[in-house]
């Protein structure tokens, strides 16, 4: 179905064409129909789903066909993210949605002057991209008025939870309008989230779109068994591949980060760390810098990550297994966007077997074991794995002799015995 078939009007439909859009994806093509409606939603849905389009067009098209008339604008619709670089990624959006619409948004974060916001938000906007902590300060500062909003979105909830922005999520919430339309999007919906959604949202349609859909099955995925201390080698190894270009890496934790950040250094690879440690400001050049190929790699933690968008990221890196298996696929679904190619690489060691495990049973698939490099993790670790059927996977293979360590490209993989 195109966008043309989803009663999109005019000015919007001209800027998606421009933009390059044809045809929605699931999420979208139930999403509008639903929201343009005026119903509330409940989506849950993976990263790369296309769920910022999915609710910016009909916001975007219900606030100008119902335009405020005459006066400073007001604030009509609020969009509440967790992280800078996810609420800059939505503004860019709703710009390039709605460029022909004559609406105005305007993105409010923290750590950085409050300056250019507070006179954006003086001047009148219909639409406000935040993030908690920093609307709320301007709420207390007389900056920002809720009352008038009609449309209000709660973006990636499973987020705000993990990053500790509940109480202040609870606090914005009761400043606004009883009568209103709420969008909920959650990628996980833990007990805390469905009991918020339950007292927010009014009659809700659900929509859930499953991790195992296309943005997972386009990206090619490969695991390969290393023992944790050789790691560092295998990262070394695998970068030293003229065909990844750029490649994001991802940790478990902020020192990890640092850790792996250091060592590529120390290897004349030139990298940089996005997480909770950093300022804003530089995680911020820290994503520039990589979108702009000025940096090879960049290493990230997974609450850090969230909102990342890069045109043409075909490397993703599981440094670490992520010890939730729906984590897995928020991060793989970093590549293999809109149709570009997609890699995902994952180094297991003894310890993460089980996470591997948890997450092939999610995905529904079992991930092709990339033998044939010079790091093999040691056969004791492969007796550590649980017996076959305890978690429906295989034992991982043992080594069909020794790697090839001129072999750097992971287009045939070896199959797992």
């Amino acid at each position: 179905m195109p966008f043309n078939q989803l009663h999109i009007i005019e000015p919007i439909l001209r800027s998606l064409k421009e933009e390059g859009y044809t045809k929605p994806t699931p999420i979208q093509e139930q999403a509008i129909p639903v929201l343009l409606q005026g119903h509330d939603l409940m989506g849950c849905a993976q990263t790369g789903t296309g769920k910022t389009a999915a609710f910016a067009i009909p916001i975007l098209q219900l606030l100008s066909e119902n335009r405020q008339q005459g006066g400073k604008r007001k604030i009509r619709a609020l969009i509440l993210t967790p992280t800078r670089e996810l609420a800059v990624q939505i503004a860019d959006s709703f710009r390039a949605y709605g460029k022909y619409t004559g609406l105005h948004n305007t993105v409010i974060f923290g750590g950085v002057n409050q300056g250019k916001q507070t006179s954006s938000l003086n001047r009148g906007v219909d639409i406000v991209i935040a993030t908690p902590g920093r609307l709320l300060d301007l709420m207390n500062q007389g900056f920002v008025s809720l009352r008038d909003v009609e449309m209000f979105v709660l973006d990636e909830a499973d987020r705000m939870l993990d990053m500790g922005f509940l109480t202040d999520v609870k606090k914005i919430i009761s400043h606004l309008p009883h009568k209103r339309q709420t969008l909920f999007f959650s990628a996980t919906m833990p007990k805390e989230i469905v009991r918020l959604a339950d007292t927010i949202l009014h009659d809700p349609v659900k929509i859930t779109i499953t991790p195992d859909e296309p943005t997972v099955d386009a990206i090619k995925q490969y695991v390969f068994f290393v023992d944790k201390a050789k790691k560092k080698d295998l990262l070394l190894y695998v970068l030293d591949d003229d065909d990844i270009k750029t490649a994001l890496v991802f940790t478990r934790t902020k020192h990890g980060a640092d850790i792996v950040v250091r060592i590529l250094g120390q290897n004349n690879i030139r990298a940089e760390a996005i997480h909770g440690n950093k300022s804003q400001n530089v995680r911020q050049r820290a994503l520039n810098n990589f979108k702009a190929q000025k940096t090879r790699v960049l290493v990230a933690t997974d609450i850090a990550a969230r909102g990342i968008d890069v045109d043409d990221l075909e490397f993703v890196i599981n440094y670490e297994i992520p010890n939730i298996p729906e984590t897995y696929v928020h991060r793989i679904g970093r590549t293999g966007r809109a149709g570009a190619k997609g890699t995902a690489l994952s180094f297991c060691d003894g310890g993460e077997l089980p996470f591997l495990n948890d997450i092939e049973k999610l995905i529904h698939k079992e991930i092709p074991a990339f033998t044939d490099h010079p790091y093999p993790m040691a056969q004791e670790h492969h007796e550590k794995q649980p017996p076959k059927g305890s978690h429906g996977r295989l034992h991982s293979p043992k080594q069909a002799g020794p790697a090839n360590p001129g072999r750097k490209k992971w287009r045939g993989q070896k199959k797992r015995r």
